[in-house]
């Protein structure tokens, strides 16, 4: 008789670093160096490592580990605090690449300012209760004035006390290829609805937009103002004289897009046919407007994923992997742009 009772899976043996060794067909030091993140292992070897891990199921035994080595094998990831936004991409990309390496990640809060935010991360290091930190926030300098050797600590991106984004996670430097695609579509005549000031992201797009723009020896009948709704896409729009020579526009994000194209079909002005329009973030609505709109997607859980790396990186003492933010960027031509109008 058995107890309907058990949960699931009792009784069932975790599988060990040695049955994942004689699957894999290695030494169970070998896969040990792999759980480790040791480098130099060639690619074969890591993918039958990869498979056997994938088909036991197996997951290292953290708390034994800990024990035998004295080490926490945790890793801090630290936003200002915990509010309503919270960039779930980017911490989804860099969980996975601590747990790929071994590690397990507390995702915090930590209030105050910078001074204060980077004596918290100081104390929890010197707790032993992480071995690394990884802030999305801005930090004080936790170097040799902080007290000795540079810590395991990597500011990356970084969002501000606001959850609003700078660093590379404002970068706006794709916005060149986006006036590069329209100016090959024959386009001559541009507007920028831009974004909240208040963002270095808007900033930015911004100013590669003006750059841009006398770099190719394009028109621009100006910037207008925004603060990243679909109002003011709207109103930018409805506003534009009938006479401004505008053929595209390049809005900050999606939503001022959709402001922009619903502001030009109450006007019967049509899209792309007249006026082509060019977003940014690739929010799922942009595949279900009509028209379907023109917009730039990027990988944030890539760049999440390439933070935790670093820091890894900087944890054993290893060279910090190179970072193109090019890479994570992609142009998404749709429905709203085309051709200018001849």
């Amino acid at each position: 008789m058995t107890d309907s009772t058990a949960p699931a899976g009792a009784g069932k043996k975790r599988p060990t670093i040695w049955e994942v060794a004689r699957l894999a067909g290695v030494s169970h030091q070998t896969v040990s160096r792999y759980l480790k993140g040791t480098t130099g292992m060639k690619p074969v070897t890591r993918e039958k490592i990869d498979r056997a891990i994938a088909e036991l199921d197996y997951q290292p035994d953290l708390i034994a580990r800990s024990m035998r080595t004295r080490r926490s094998h945790r890793i801090a990831v630290v936003l200002p605090e915990l509010t309503s936004f919270v960039p779930v991409p980017v911490l989804r990309g860099a969980a996975a690449a601590a747990h790929e390496a071994g590690y397990t990640t507390d995702v915090l809060g930590l209030e105050g300012d910078e001074s204060r935010r980077a004596e918290g991360a100081l104390a929890l290091l010197e707790s032993g209760r992480a071995e690394g930190l990884l802030s999305f926030a801005p930090l004080a300098r936790l170097g040799a004035e902080a007290g000795g050797a540079p810590k395991p600590v990597l500011v990356y991106g970084e969002y501000d006390d606001n959850m609003r984004s700078r660093g590379q996670l404002a970068d706006g430097r794709f916005t060149e290829e986006i006036i590069r695609h329209l100016a090959g579509l024959g386009h001559r005549c541009f507007l920028h609805v831009a974004g909240s000031p208040d963002w270095a992201s808007a900033r930015n797009r911004r100013d590669v937009y003006v750059d841009t723009i006398a770099k190719l020896g394009l028109e621009s009948f100006g910037v207008v103002d925004g603060d990243w709704s679909v109002r003011s896409g709207y109103e930018a729009a409805r506003d534009l004289p009938a006479n401004s020579g505008v053929t595209a526009v390049f809005a900050a994000n999606d939503y001022v897009a959709m402001g922009v194209l619903r502001g030009f079909q109450d006007r019967g002005v049509r899209v792309p046919e007249a006026i082509s329009v060019f977003g940014w973030d690739n929010e799922q609505f942009t595949q279900y407007f009509s028209p379907t709109i023109s917009t730039v997607s990027s990988d944030r859980e890539e760049l999440g994923r390439r933070a935790m790396l670093s820091l890894l990186a900087l944890i054993d003492g290893r060279p910090q992997p190179a970072v193109h933010i090019d890479e994570l960027f992609r142009l998404i031509p749709r429905g709203s742009s085309g051709p200018a109008p001849r």
